[in-house]
């Protein structure tokens, strides 16, 4: 499987210039390639091909005085521009017709040098590689200094040079993993889990561990409200505004990091520990229109169960999930008695059949894992004939990193 392994990067002022060039050429490209296919969508004509795209936006481009600058970065990047704009076309297409998996997906937009994120993206064909002293030799710009948390396990087949909202540059290189040297790494065992997942602890399991919930967004809210009223009064265009917005920016990027890095280290440490993981399908989206929003994004569980999904695969592990509308909090996970819903500040019950009194959420936890067939029940049969292999997740997402980044 292809992973995604991201680096810090330390470009000096001039590399940084080159960068820029960079991304804004890459933007105009695209924006050209949207613009060119929007026009012949209103003319009723046929939508042009890449092939005549590149001709025309890009080798006839730079004879023009108008376009001349865009001999000034690898055409490597412009080329990956116009394949980003036939990818999202194609993605749309496949969005209308109900053959892509996912929610809708609307037309592709205009590109932004206002953008938060900025990205170019070079593939082997450009030559680019890493120094004899570790730095990132990319076509046009220069070695770039790279601080190397871990070495690579393969060679990249490209790298991403990414420009964040809070000004920093990262190098995002895609690795084929060899799977059997994987599931090396991580040695089989017997021991399966289930995994409640909530608010007022993150995650509750089945053998009874409970893992707080770090609640980073809460931690940092006054830090942020702060840096957010500074940002207010600022005056719209100056550059007091963007030092105010960068310290923003940047407030929001300490949290996500965290975020990030405790459900990577989670994620890694129960699926080191279990043969089987039993999650429950839990509707996000939903939670969020709720009074509980806040809580529910800055506990993150999509993107804590998608890091189990993807190591799942990676490490032969089982990951199951169970319906939403399974009642695990309304069930004995003893005598399978259903005792109906409970209210949010009901922490525990008795079982009005067998007497057994319940932590709601332990009780929740054995309920998933007996559901998902990693456990017996009360009469000794399996409650699912078997488990399902863990679905293989999209890699190559810069919104969601398959590993952590470096700090």
């Amino acid at each position: 499987m292809q992973l995604r392994y991201s680096f810090r990067l330390y470009p000096d002022a001039g590399q940084r210039m080159a960068l820029a060039r960079a991304f804004g050429c890459s933007r105009v490209v695209f924006n050209d390639a949207v613009r060119a296919r929007e026009d012949s969508r209103k003319a009723g004509q046929p939508f042009p091909t890449a092939g005549e795209l590149s001709r025309k936006l890009i080798t006839e481009a730079k004879r023009t005085a108008g376009r001349s600058w865009l001999g000034e970065v690898s055409a490597v990047v412009l080329q990956q521009s116009l394949r980003d704009a036939e990818t999202a076309y194609r993605n749309f297409f496949a969005s209308l017709k109900g053959t892509r998996k996912g929610p809708k997906t609307g037309p592709p937009r205009f590109k932004s040098r206002k953008d938060a994120r900025q990205s170019v993206r070079f593939t082997a064909n450009a030559r680019w590689h890493i120094t004899g002293t570790g730095r990132l030799n990319l076509p046009k710009i220069g070695a770039v200094k790279v601080k190397w948390s871990r070495t690579l396990p393969a060679t990249p087949t490209s790298v991403t040079v990414v420009k964040d909202a809070a000004d920093r540059y990262f190098a995002s290189f895609v690795i084929d993993t060899d799977p059997a040297a994987d599931q090396a790494r991580m040695p089989a065992t017997d021991h399966t889990i289930g995994i409640d997942l909530g608010l007022t602890h993150f995650a509750v399991l089945s053998d009874g561990t409970k893992i707080d919930s770090p609640r980073f967004l809460r931690r940092a809210e006054k830090k942020l409200k702060k840096a957010q009223k500074e940002l207010a009064r600022k005056q719209k265009g100056s550059k007091n505004r963007a030092k105010a917005r960068l310290k923003v920016a940047r407030a929001n990027a300490k949290v996500t990091d965290a975020r990030r890095e405790f459900h990577h280290q989670l994620s890694t440490r129960l699926i080191s520990e279990n043969q089987g993981i039993a999650v429950e399908d839990l509707s996000v989206k939903a939670l969020a229109r709720t009074r509980l929003a806040k809580s529910v994004h800055d506990a993150g569980w999509a993107s804590f169960i998608g890091m189990l999904a993807y190591k799942a695969e990676r490490y032969g592990r089982t990951l199951v999930t169970i319906g939403r509308f399974e009642p695990t909090s309304q069930t004995c996970s003893t005598c399978g008695a259903k005792d109906g819903p409970k209210p949010l500040n009901v922490r525990e019950w008795t079982c009005s059949a067998c007497g057994t009194v319940h932590d709601r959420d332990h009780n929740a936890a054995l309920n998933v894992k007996q559901a998902a067939g990693l456990a017996v029940s009360a009469c000794g049969a399996p409650v699912r004939p078997g488990v399902i292999p863990a679905q293989r997740e999209e890699t190559g997402s810069h919104g969601f990193p398959t590993e952590p980044r470096a700090a």
